[in-house]
C-alpha cells in the first residue's frame, strides 16, 4: 500500500458494512437447490426482470455502439421484444428452449440474446472460432430450439445444416448479419427478411414467462484446450451472481477508502465500456451485464486491435477496461496517461509486474482482479485499489456468498500450502451439459466445484495462484510453477507475453523452457541472454529455463486469454533438439 494511504476500516469491517441489513449488497442464507448457500438478496431473479429495469431506467442512453451504428436501450429493447416475438411464433420457442448463438460480436448478437431472456429461453452461447468438429459437437449437445449464427458460421455450417437440424431437433437456423456474407445460405433463413415480413405482435415479447432464480438461464462452453468444449449449465441466479460480486469488488475498496458505496449517481457525459473479448466467453457476458445495470454503452470490436480500441476508448469516453493481461499491454503505450477509472484484469494469470506498470500508464485506474472460470460464471474471487497494488500477485480474497478451500491430498492445506482451489457459492454452474462423469469429476456431492488451478492462502486470507494442475513442470522432483516462471520473465520491460513449458529429459523427466514475444517497439532488442540473467536473479536454480525463445509474432490464444501452450511445447522441444544434437556439453550441465 502506499505511505500515505490509511485505510479507514478493516477488511472485515468493510464487508460487514457492505453485507448488513438494508444494504444493496445484503446477504442471507437460502437454500438454492439441495445446498444451503450465502445468496445476494436483491439480486434480480432473472435476466429478464433485469432487462426490464435497466431498459426503463436508461431508456434513452445509448447502450451499444458498434461502428456507425448507436442503438438506445428503449431501440433494443423493442428489437429485442419483436425478436422474441418471432422466435415464439415462427419458430416455437419458450421458456427453458435453448437457442444456440455462435456469431462475432455484433448488435444482433444483443437483440437475439435479450429476446431469448424475455421467454426465459436458455442461451447456449458456443465458440464461434471453433472449426467444424467441435463447433456441431457443441451445437449437437444443447439440443436446441433455434440456431443462430452470424455468415462466417454459416459458410462453416452450411454443408451440414440439414442433418445437424435433424440431430438436435432445431425449428430453423438464422443467419445474423447476413448483408457481410453471401446472402443466401442452404437451409438458413436471414434474420433481416424474417422480421421484415413477420407479423408477430412485440408486445406479446412482455408476457411474463414466471422466470425463477434457479431455472436455467445460460450454457458456455469450456475452451476445450484438452479435449472437446464442455458445455456448463447455469441457472438464473449462478448467471447474475457476478454483478454483484463486481460490485462488492469495488465497494469493498471504496468503503476502505472511506467513500460511500452505493457511488452518488453519475453526472456528466455517459460512460463507455470496451467489450474486448468475446461474448460467448464469461468475461463478455460480466462485462455486458455490469453495463447494462449501470447504464453504460458497450462499446464493441469486430475484432481486437490496440490502435482500434485507443481510438473508441478516447471517442467513446471508455473510462472502465475488463479483460485479459494481452490487451492491457497493447494500450498501454496507445493511450498512456488516459483517465481511465476502472481495470478490472482476469481470465489468465496476472503477472504482478505488469499490474505495477499499468498504474503506473493509467495512474487515476482504480486496479483490480477478478479470479474465476467458466463454471463459476466469473468472479468468485478479487481484489481492487490499494489492497491489490500491496498484493500485485494475489488473485484477491474471497466474496461474501463464496466459500474458498485449498485441498491437498483430500486434506485442507495449512497458510503458505499449495494445493487444488476448490470453490463453493451461488455463481457455481448446475452441471456439464450431458456429460455426468466430466460433472463429477468436478462437482463434489455437497457443491464444492474442484477448479484444477493450483494455488495457496497466505496468513491474512488471500489467494495467489501458481497455475494449473496440468500445467506444472516436474523437474527432477522438483515442481515448479509456469506462473512465477513467466512472472519472473515479465519484469523485463520488452516482453509482452511470457509461456513457460515443459519438454522430455531422459534424466531429469521434464526440462523448463520459455517462449516469449515482443512489444513492438521492442523487437530486435529483447535478447535471449538478457532475459536468462533477469529470471536467474528471481528463481531458484530448478526452475531456471534452460532455453528463452524470443518471437515477434503472437501467441495463439483461447476464447478466454489463455496462451495455446501445446504448439509451443513442440516448437520448443524440436529446437531444443536442435540446439543439443551432437553438444554432449550443454546436457551434462542440466
Amino acid at each position: 500500500m502506499s505511505e500515505s494511504w490509511v485505510p479507514r476500516c478493516s477488511l472485515e469491517e468493510a464487508d460487514k458494512i457492505l453485507t448488513a441489513p438494508g444494504s444493496l449488497l445484503e446477504v442471507e442464507t437460502r437454500v438454492v437447490g439441495d445446498r444451503l448457500l450465502r445468496v445476494f438478496k436483491n439480486l434480480w431473479p432473472s435476466a429478464r426482470a433485469l432487462w426490464l429495469h435497466a431498459t426503463k431506467e436508461h431508456a434513452d442512453k445509448i447502450y451499444v455502439v458498434y461502428e456507425n451504428e448507436r442503438i438506445t436501450f428503449q431501440e433494443m429493447l423493442q428489437r429485442s421484444m419483436h425478436c422474441a416475438a418471432v422466435f415464439r411464433e415462427i419458430y416455437g420457442v419458450r421458456k427453458g428452449d435453448r437457442v444456440v448463438i455462435c456469431s462475432r460480436n455484433a448488435p444482433a448478437y444483443y437483440v437475439a440474446f435479450w429476446a431469448c431472456h424475455l421467454l426465459g429461453a436458455v442461451t447456449a452461447l458456443v465458440n464461434a472460432w471453433l472449426p467444424l468438429e467441435p463447433l456441431q459437437h457443441c451445437i449437437a449437445v444443447t439440443k436446441c430450439k433455434l440456431i443462430l449464427v452470424d455468415p462466417e458460421r454459416a459458410n462453416v455450417i452450411e454443408p451440414i445444416i440439414d442433418r445437424l437440424k435433424d440431430m438436435v431437433g432445431a425449428s430453423g437456423c438464422i443467419v445474423m448479419e447476413e448483408h457481410e456474407g453471401k446472402g443466401v445460405w442452404t437451409g438458413m433463413e436471414n434474420f433481416g427478411t424474417i422480421f421484415s415480413r413477420s407479423l408477430a405482435n412485440p408486445e406479446s415479447g412482455l408476457d411474463d414467462p414466471q422466470i425463477t432464480p434457479e431455472d436455467e438461464a445460460t450454457i458456455v462452453f469450456t475452451s476445450g484446450t484438452t479435449g472437446l468444449p464442455k458445455g456448463v449449465l447455469s441457472s438464473q441466479r449462478a448467471f447474475l451472481t457476478v454483478i454483484f460480486t463486481n460490485a462488492f469488488i469495488s465497494g469493498r475498496d471504496a468503503v476502505r477508502r472511506g467513500e460511500s458505496f452505493p457511488p452518488p449517481p453519475v453526472v456528466g457525459p455517459q460512460k463507455g465500456a470496451l467489450l474486448s473479448t468475446p461474448l460467448f466467453h464469461v468475461t463478455g457476458t460480466a462485462i455486458t451485464l455490469n453495463a447494462t445495470v449501470f447504464g453504460y454503452k458497450l462499446v464493441l470490436l469486430r475484432k481486437w486491435n490496440g490502435s482500434e480500441a485507443a481510438r473508441l476508448c478516447r471517442e467513446e469516453n471508455v473510462r472502465s477496461l475488463g479483460g485479459i493481461p494481452f490487451m492491457l499491454t497493447d494500450l498501454e503505450h496507445e493511450l498512456a496517461g488516459f483517465p481511465m477509472e476502472n481495470i478490472t484484469l482476469g481470465g489468465a494469470p496476472v503477472a504482478g509486474s505488469l499490474v505495477v506498470r499499468s498504474k503506473g500508464s493509467f495512474p487515476s485506474a482504480v486496479m483490480a482482479n477478478a479470479y474465476g472460470l467458466t463454471e463459476t460464471n466469473s468472479t468468485a474471487i478479487g481484489l481492487a485499489g490499494e489492497d491489490y497494488m500491496a498484493r500485485p500477485e494475489s488473485s484477491g480474497l474471497p466474496l461474501p456468498v463464496t466459500d474458498l478451500i485449498i485441498m491437498k491430498q483430500d486434506i485442507e492445506a495449512v497458510p503458505g500450502e499449495v494445493g487444488e482451489v476448490w470453490i463453493r457459492g451461488p455463481g457455481v454452474m448446475k452441471r456439464y451439459l450431458g456429460d455426468q462423469a466430466a460433472t463429477d469429476k468436478a462437482l463434489t456431492q455437497d457443491g464444492w466445484l474442484m477448479t484444477g488451478d493450483l494455488g495457496y492462502r497466505d496468513a491474512d486470507g488471500f489467494l495467489f495462484i501458481k497455475g494449473r494442475i496440468k500445467d506444472i513442470i516436474i523437474r527432477g522432483g522438483e515442481n515448479v510453477d509456469c506462473v512465477s516462471v513467466e512472472s519472473a520473465l515479465h519484469t523485463d520491460p520488452g516482453v509482452l507475453e511470457a509461456a513457460a513449458v515443459g519438454i522430455p529429459d531422459k534424466r531429469l523427466g521434464e526440462l523448463v523452457a520459455a517462449v516469449v514475444t515482443v512489444k513492438p517497439s521492442w523487437r530486435g532488442k529483447v535478447k535471449e541472454e538478457k532475459l536468462l540473467s533477469v529470471v536467474r536473479r528471481l528463481l531458484p536454480k530448478f526452475a531456471v529455463p534452460i532455453m528463452v525463445m524470443v518471437q515477434d509474432g503472437e501467441f495463439v490464444h483461447t476464447p478466454s486469454g489463455k496462451i495455446v501452450k501445446s504448439t509451443l511445447r513442440i516448437v520448443a522441444q524440436k529446437e531444443w533438439e536442435r540446439r543439443t544434437r551432437n553438444s554432449d556439453s550443454v546436457k551434462h550441465k542440466l
